[in-house]
């Protein structure tokens, strides 16, 4: 006796969960291919003149399929600019993972986030660079920019435990400050470091930002050589000495 309950579908049909997995591929790939084509305008023209019309155009899409997945450019520019922030944080940190003492691994996350910004020029540009007109980035973009900051808090943590911290001395008018950064983005490090820190990230992105958009022509020609000294100059100046052996 057959003791199987019927499906109610037809031989050859597929069930509704590889129908919907179906459906989510096509849905992922157009995603794919409407970004890609963003970033490629995005190099072209700049992300001010980014038009969800012209992306359409292009793709080959009537305005209105287009809108189904990002219903603004906004949507779209917020979609660009957390893939970019999470492409750099990546690099980041699993450059923070190198082999070495604190000051070695500040050197590798340094070095991976310049490299990701000289291979990625407008993506870098669109999260760094200048504002763009009449857009205001939501909440959802503050995870993502934050990765890179935190990776380099991650190897301040372990260069806490040991010997390898020194952090510089802070002003009197300056500790009420230091000490909310401190809680707020680095809990349980000393408000000294913490303060160190944002300043060693923001001027990070200064040198990096002033190569990406051409600022050494003419006057740093090794600028490999040149990054690596300064980012390991932010380093010690953030507290981040070398391990004992090596204090030169």
């Amino acid at each position: 006796m057959d003791t199987e309950r019927p499906t109610g579908r037809a031989p050859g049909s597929l069930a509704p969960a590889a129908v919907r997995g179906a459906r989510q591929r096509a849905r992922d790939e157009i995603t794919a291919a409407i970004k890609d084509e963003a970033r490629r305008q995005l190099a072209a023209d700049g992300a001010a003149k980014l038009s969800l019309r012209a992306v359409a155009r292009e793709l080959g899409m009537v305005s209105s399929a287009l809108y189904r997945y990002f219903p603004s450019r906004d949507e779209l520019l917020t979609a660009l600019i957390v893939d970019a922030y999470d492409a750099v944080g990546v690099a980041a940190e699993t450059a923070a993972g190198t082999v070495g003492d604190p000051l070695t691994r500040w050197g590798a996350v340094c070095a991976a986030v310049r490299a990701w910004a000289l291979e990625h020029p407008h993506e870098y540009a669109l999260i760094y660079g200048s504002p763009v007109p009449g857009y205001a980035a939501p909440r959802t973009t503050v995870e993502p920019a934050s990765r890179v900051g935190l990776a380099l808090v991650g190897i301040a943590r372990d260069a806490q435990r040991g010997p390898g911290t020194a952090p510089p001395g802070l002003p009197d008018g300056l500790r009420p400050e230091a000490e909310r950064i401190a809680a707020d983005l680095a809990p349980g490090l000393p408000p000294e470091l913490a303060a160190s820190l944002v300043a060693a990230w923001s001027q990070l992105f200064g040198l990096i930002s002033f190569e990406v958009f051409g600022q050494y022509h003419r006057v740093v020609e090794d600028r490999d050589a040149f990054f690596a000294h300064a980012a390991e100059r932010l380093g010690r100046e953030a507290g981040i000495v070398p391990s004992a052996g090596d204090r030169s």
